[in-house]
């Protein structure tokens, strides 16, 4: 059956359009929703889905499900810079999305939030699932390409498909990333680095990762893409495992803060205790533990410094999927000063001296990513998720 397929140029009139392509296939499902550009000073993986879109035009390659690219920050991409007013992957909150509706004097990232918002719930409504949502990034720093996720079992379990490093809560760290609202609803969400920004390897590793990610979701057979072995072995080269990190420290830039890395940070590095990494307001920046250095920052926008990752062991991995498998996240509850959220259920609110005695990897080790403090209380928030109505 002949793909229906709608391709939106990347540039017209140096213009960048909001849906960069649409590809229906002969079955509804599953559905795959791919974001490029959130970030203005990113355009590899704009590049990467309009060449994706154009081969399986020219190539008539047959697809069993829906395939969807959308673009991020327009306004950015147009100036290449990360955003204008706020950073359009900080602000997905269901606080946030509930005022855009109502708010006349919005930023244009609110502005092209309210628009992708509209796009996702349209797309979620007259499409049928399961549903892959994937978001195409590059770092200021040189990297090999990683993967993001929320640490759900479903996002793990897709993940695997691909033998590149994957980083299990980086939702802990951030606020109001893309990807962390859509999986609250329950979808599989993967956010994937490519490489550096200014880099040409960059596309092509969005590429490589796109025809991957069709091929695991079932929406592509690999047999139809000519050169799926090409694009599996050019990830594949990077790492023969698939290693899982955590974070362990994050460096979060205050307001008016002058921070400067030291040059020559690459993603992946080891560094050791009390190595300088960068200065601020002109003072010396040295680690306080060993790790691994992730996200250097070597661009003027954004907050986050710099990470320190450690590597997960498979004996943890192991032990998590089967403890959130057999619900064991249901003794936490019967422990003192443990108690459900009675307006969210996938909520552990949390008595702070009782959260001393319960290292944060138990938490970790049963599901619940998500730390924050309110009211004197913890709140640890649960990522594993039924799929519920997108809101």
């Amino acid at each position: 059956m002949e793909n229906l397929i709608e391709i939106e140029s990347f540039h017209k009139k140096n213009i960048v359009q909001r849906v960069i392509g649409h590809v229906k296939g002969a079955k509804k499902s599953p559905t795959i929703i791919a974001f490029g550009g959130i970030h203005g000073n990113e355009p590899a993986g704009i590049n990467a889905l309009q060449q994706v879109f154009k081969r399986i035009k020219d190539e008539n390659i047959s697809l069993i499900g829906n395939f969807y690219g959308i673009s991020g920050n327009i306004n950015a991409i147009s100036e290449n810079i990360r955003f204008k007013n706020v950073d359009l992957n900080r602000i997905w909150t269901k606080e946030e999305i509930l005022k855009l509706p109502l708010n006349k004097e919005l930023y244009e990232e609110s502005k092209e939030q309210y628009e992708i918002y509209i796009i996702i719930k349209d797309i979620l409504k007259k499409e049928k699932g399961p549903f892959y949502f994937l978001d195409l990034h590059t770092t200021s720093s040189v990297t090999e390409p990683f993967i993001t996720i929320s640490d759900s079992l479903n996002n793990r379990n897709f993940s695997s498909h691909f033998t590149i490093p994957t980083i299990l809560g980086i939702e802990e760290y951030l606020d109001g990333p893309l990807l962390t609202y859509i999986n609250e609803f329950g979808h599989i969400s993967v956010g994937f680095e490519a490489g550096q920004h200014e880099s040409a390897v960059s596309v092509d590793n969005c590429i490589a990762f796109l025809w991957l990610a069709l091929v695991a979701s079932k929406c592509v057979k690999k047999e139809e893409i000519k050169n799926y072995d090409f694009y599996k072995n050019s990830l594949t080269l990077f790492s023969e495992d698939q290693d899982f990190y955590k974070i362990d420290f994050k460096y979060s830039i205050k307001p008016f803060e002058v921070f400067k890395m030291v040059k020559g940070y690459k993603n992946f590095r080891e560094i050791v205790k009390h190595e300088l990494l960068a200065h601020s307001n002109g003072n010396e920046i040295q680690s306080h533990i060993k790790g691994k250095i992730f996200m250097p920052l070597y661009q003027k926008k954004g907050d986050d410094g710099f990470f320190i990752i450690s590597r997960i062991s498979k004996f943890w991995l192991k032990t998590s999927r089967i403890a959130r498998k057999l619900r064991f996240h249901n003794f936490l509850k019967l422990l003192p000063g443990v108690s459900s959220d009675k307006n969210n259920s996938y909520t552990l609110i949390v008595n702070p001296k009782t959260a001393q005695f319960l290292a944060t990897d138990i938490f970790h080790l049963f599901g619940y990513r998500k730390k924050i403090l309110k009211n004197d209380k913890l709140y640890f928030i649960k990522r594993d998720r039924k799929i519920s109505e997108f809101i």
